[in-house]
């Protein structure tokens, strides 16, 4: 950390002189205006084709009855996000292209390729079935996975592994499946206004059935697989190039499949649907809810795990990689910074979780050899964030250790000693703060902690000074779960 400079500095190209200013159109502001603009267009056109086909009524119904599983759906993938939350811009977008720009492929693509095989065969029926169980699937999960791998090229450092992938895939299958739910249930609405039908036995209340209370979950189950490809696909090395491109087209391949079985239910009989719902939709569905937990767990094992180098070059104190490593022991953090110093303090001790757990999954990524040529740089913005918001993050995390964490026996010293935890190598002192004390935590004072007059530590986590008073080894009792 001390040799490196807490920023990048300015690449040099073969000449030897600093490169040139970017162009114009590789500016932020031009790549975000054309970004809103794309967007913008396709959900005004989107509007005004659904709207045509539902009429106003149709539409104001659909809309009401489709945000209804929105929220959510949006809350269970923002809470496997909660081990390193991304930005809500990264959401918003994913959430904006499933809903405007992916739906609007998909509804021109669908109609163009119906028509063209229903011409070409002279047989409207057989185009229909081809449409929903060929076209269909290979254009809508083709248009879904493009936000991913949008977010997955220009966001890579909020894209580290398979959960970034698994929520970015399901929020942008969300906002497809909220547009699409507003079409077929308009639709229905209007089938139900010619007919006359009302309450349970309307089309209207069918749709509701199958698309928004039986499978709110089906179009982020098919992109899902495709977010797990781009997911594992982050986790490889740079060098590893086959892979990064074959597990996302294996998870978009395997989506596409997903979806056509799915579509293509109806055409297995009378039970048909229900057969595919009960013996391969749920199951696919609870295997991959296992599948992303299991994952989130692992992730705080990661943090857990990297951690403690930090601890040992008096980055952190030994309280953080435990509390960090619990979502209770977060949650509880964050509480205790609101209640004693309000919001804002709440904010910053989330902003100082995010960070540490960023530096862990970064420092996992240098040992494993997938680091990125920036790595240096990016550790020391990252300890650099930490270390400004310590005077706040530092009080609740302790607090939140000593508030989930059970006592642990230690061996008592047969002498008076003062302080508690294991911060100074050889006192194996017990908490208490009292003498002949009989259990203590994992946690203890660091040079330039929280209330201390030393700087920021000068060495990093692969070497460099360390701290004036070096660390014990940590305990293989791990107290902490999520």
């Amino acid at each position: 950390m001390a040799t490196c400079p807490p920023y990048p500095t300015h690449p040099r190209d073969t000449a030897g002189g600093v490169l040139r200013h970017a162009h114009w159109w590789q500016r932020t502001w031009v790549r975000y205006g054309a970004l809103i603009t794309l967007l913008t267009l396709s959900g005004l056109v989107i509007l005004a084709l659904v709207r045509k086909q539902t009429g106003t009524e149709g539409f104001l119904v659909g809309l009401g009855l489709a945000v209804l599983p929105v929220p959510l759906l949006m809350a269970a993938f923002r809470w496997l996000d909660r081990v390193e939350p991304g930005p809500w811009r990264n959401l918003l977008f994913a959430f904006a292209w499933g809903a405007c720009a992916a739906a609007l492929i998909a509804i021109v693509a669908n109609s163009f390729a119906t028509r063209w095989i229903a011409t070409a065969t002279a047989d409207p029926s057989n185009a229909d079935t081809i449409g929903a169980t060929v076209i269909a699937p290979v254009v809508e999960e083709s248009a879904k996975a493009a936000a991913v791998l949008l977010v997955f090229l220009f966001r890579r450092r909020d894209f580290t592994g398979i959960v970034d992938g698994v929520v970015i895939a399901g929020v942008t299958a969300t906002g497809f499946a909220f547009t699409e739910n507003i079409l077929y249930l308009g639709t229905a609405f209007g089938t139900d206004q010619l007919t006359g039908d009302r309450g349970i036995a309307s089309v209207t209340a069918a749709t509701f059935f199958v698309r928004v209370v039986m499978s709110p979950f089906a179009h982020p189950l098919f992109t899902v697989l495709t977010g797990i490809g781009f997911g594992v696909a982050a986790l490889c090395a740079e060098r590893q190039r086959l892979r990064r491109v074959a597990l996302p087209l294996t998870g978009l391949l395997l989506a596409m499949g997903m979806h056509a079985i799915w579509n293509g239910s109806s055409k297995f009989g009378e039970y048909g649907f229900f057969a595919v719902y009960a013996a391969f939709m749920v199951p696919a569905f609870g295997l991959l809810t296992w599948l992303v937990i299991w994952t989130r767990q692992r992730e705080l094992r990661t943090v857990r795990a990297e951690l403690p180098a930090y601890v040992a070059a008096g980055w952190l104190t030994p309280a953080e990689p435990y509390a960090l490593g619990s979502m209770r022991a977060r949650r509880l953090a964050r509480d205790h910074a609101r209640r004693r110093l309000g919001r804002p303090a709440a904010r910053e001790v989330a902003r100082y979780e995010a960070y540490a757990t960023s530096l862990a999954f970064l420092r996992h990524r240098g040992r494993s050899g997938r680091a990125n040529p920036d790595f240096a740089v990016r550790e020391g913005e990252l300890l650099q964030e930490l270390w400004r918001r310590r005077e706040v993050a530092r009080p609740a995390l302790d607090y939140a250790a000593r508030a989930t964490a059970p006592p642990v026996p230690v061996t008592t010293q047969p002498w008076p000693v003062y302080g508690y935890g294991y911060g100074i190598a050889g006192t194996g002192t017990g908490h208490g703060g009292g003498q002949g004390s009989g259990y203590g935590y994992p946690y203890g004072p660091v040079p330039g902690g929280a209330g201390s007059a030393s700087p920021a530590p000068s060495g990093n986590a692969y070497g460099g000074p360390a701290p004036a008073h070096p660390m014990v080894p940590y305990p293989a009792y791990n107290p902490y779960r999520s």
